[in-house]
């Protein structure tokens, strides 16, 4: 009886620190609340990372969000959404959707991030041209990748991030968008934890 007394205990106590913590958690603060939120069907709750390969801030966002994604409950489903909000970034925007339609962005994704931030090479970034040499120098066919960048999917994905980034009110990277309601920015360990914050809030609004 004492070990489930102090079970119990123990429980309650650890359910106050949470909610304390959760407390913590602050619209206008913590997350923005979008005035127009997206009408989103179905149970799987959407999770949305912004970037852009050139942002210091979304480097320094990426481990922790990977971290996060590979320990995701199974009702969230997490999309990585290069911004292309205007031409320097769509370069790397229509990067990202080339390399996803060979199959190879997965396997490249944070080694652009690392040649980027890490090893200093910005210039690789700047063009069309030094990208593909940069996947290319990465196993990945220059021809096909090339004939991809400009292609009708990449362009869709182009399209659709561009609407996405209007309709979420972003002018800025890293930001994390929670099932097209809540808008999370910030590049440490707070920002997964303000997510999962926002995921159980809109478990609770759809009851």
């Amino acid at each position: 009886m004492k070990f489930l007394l102090k079970t119990s205990v123990m429980a309650t106590v650890l359910g106050l620190a949470t909610l304390a913590q959760a407390a913590e958690f602050e619209a206008n603060k913590d997350y923005q609340v979008l005035p127009n939120p997206e009408n989103i069907a179905g149970d799987v709750i959407v999770v949305r990372e912004f970037f852009w390969y050139g942002c210091p801030h979304c480097y320094a966002l990426e481990p922790h969000m990977q971290k996060w994604a590979k320990t995701r409950a199974k009702d969230v489903a997490f999309f990585q959404t290069p911004a292309a909000l205007n031409p320097m970034w769509e370069v790397t925007a229509r990067g990202f959707y080339a390399a996803q339609q060979l199959g190879v962005q997965e396997k490249t994704h944070q080694l652009l991030f690392d040649a980027v931030h890490k090893d200093g090479k910005r210039n690789i970034i700047g063009s069309q041209e030094e990208l593909a040499n940069w996947y290319a120098s990465q196993g990945v066919d220059k021809t096909k990748f090339n004939s991809l960048y400009n292609s009708f999917p990449v362009t869709t994905k182009i399209e659709r991030s561009k609407a996405g980034a209007q309709r979420y009110q972003l002018t800025g990277v890293p930001a994390v968008v929670v099932h097209g309601k809540y808008v999370v920015t910030g590049e440490d360990a707070k920002v997964p934890q303000v997510v999962d914050f926002l995921i159980n809030k809109v478990r609770e609004e759809k009851k």
